[in-house]
């Protein structure tokens, strides 16, 4: 209850300022992205510079993509804006480009939305931070049960605001139409930017180079990458949920262990990462989860969407649920976990050694999975969305 009061207020808040700000013209060249992630914004931002649009740029960033884009805004018509009530004045003046662009892009969501109303003919485009989805979300999320009829009233109001949702795949299509309550008009077939990086050799190839520059220890080994979701314990717990000493002493020297773990979790609360151990590398602050999937020969993961992007390298992966009941009773899945995931599934550290030493993966079911939820993504999605930046601001 007390939560929905503080954000009524925040709404009401958000929605009086948007107002008066739209009291000023609309600048028909102006395009603001709304960014909690950075991949699918930075290579439609890169795109828009290669053509040479001459847009002005607006990017309302949080606290954990503000540096990012900061280092990106190489051009002299856009800026980056700490978008958080935290910082009035950059919050006041986020409020007013996002109610004088013509296009708003979005990659998450954002509760603001249903306080508001664009003028007519801005188009709002979501650029979902994912493309695919294990775990429910949306109006399909399990917890959605347990919010108020008000919370409940927000969230259909804030996917009504998506003119436009891009996609990847027919399947996330289906998702999406569950998920947000929107009609196939809404969607739009473009791929998504983030993978076009995965069809580009000459900057794949650039990106290793520059990593094994600056990790050594990845030099002539076999790497394997564990990207778990986030979970709420996690910043919690000193309990990592693999044996490393165990995964160490059985794999040999010949592997290194890449964590990718969500920023907020303290790794030297773990007691392995204390010690100077060359088995170990954590690169959990690493800001582009993409970059590290070209070096990586394995990957271990749970819920999360990384292996629709892993599955353009055509390499072996493997899930490790250790919780799976429990996060099944919690979050649900859009099928079952089994059918879905294109890789063994291990629930101990005996587990993930034997899918290892075994070579227990079959790349002819990650081809699969690849052609099911990357249809679209052919190299050029950064291009469609562009076209479809350039049809909303009819250039």
């Amino acid at each position: 209850m007390v939560r929905e009061v503080f954000i009524s207020i925040y709404l009401c808040i958000f929605s009086f300022l948007f107002n008066l700000s739209k009291l000023f013209p609309i600048n028909k060249n102006k395009i603001v992205f709304c960014t909690s992630f950075t991949e699918n914004h930075y290579f439609i931002y890169k795109e828009l510079n290669k053509q040479k649009l001459g847009c002005d740029v607006v990017f309302l960033a949080n606290n954990s993509t503000c540096y990012s884009f900061f280092s990106t805004n190489a051009s002299s018509n856009s800026k980056v804006l700490y978008f958080s009530p935290k910082k009035v004045v950059s919050f006041i003046q986020s409020i007013y480009h996002l109610a004088t662009a013509k296009v708003v892009l979005v990659d998450n969501y954002y509760g603001f939305l249903a306080s508001i109303n664009f003028k007519k003919k801005v188009n709002c485009i979501q650029v979902w931070h994912a493309n695919g989805a294990i775990k429910r979300f949306g109006l399909q999320d399990p917890s959605i049960k347990d919010r108020s009829k008000r919370a409940i009233k927000r969230f259909y109001k804030v996917y009504q605001k998506f003119d436009y949702i891009l996609v990847g795949s027919k399947k996330m299509e289906d998702i999406f139409i569950k998920a947000f309550n929107v009609s196939t008009k809404n969607i739009k077939r473009t791929g998504i930017p983030r993978t076009d990086i995965f069809l580009q050799e000459e900057l794949k190839v650039s990106l290793k180079k520059n990593l094994y520059a600056s990790y050594p220890i990845l030099k002539n080994k076999k790497v394997i990458l564990y990207a778990p979701t986030f979970r709420d314990s996690d910043d919690k717990s000193n309990q990592f949920p693999i044996d490393l000493e165990l995964l160490k002493d059985r794999l040999g020297e010949k592997y290194v262990f890449v964590l990718k773990l969500h920023p907020s979790v303290k790794t030297d609360n773990i007691s392995i990462m204390k010690k100077n151990n060359p088995f170990i590398l954590d690169l959990s602050s690493y800001s582009n989860m993409n970059d590290l999937l070209f070096i990586a020969d394995f990957l271990i993961t749970d819920y999360s969407s990384i292996p629709f992007e892993f599955s353009f390298m055509q390499k072996p992966m493997l899930f490790y649920p250790y919780d799976l009941k429990d996060y099944e009773q919690s979050r649900g899945f859009w099928q079952s976990y089994e059918s879905l995931v294109p890789g063994p599934i291990a629930f101990s550290t005996h587990d993930i050694i034997n899918i290892i030493n075994q070579n227990q993966f079959d790349l002819q079911l990650i081809g699969k999975f690849h052609k099911d939820w990357n249809t679209y993504s052919r190299g050029d999605s950064s291009k469609n969305v562009i076209n479809l930046i350039k049809e909303c601001m009819n250039y």
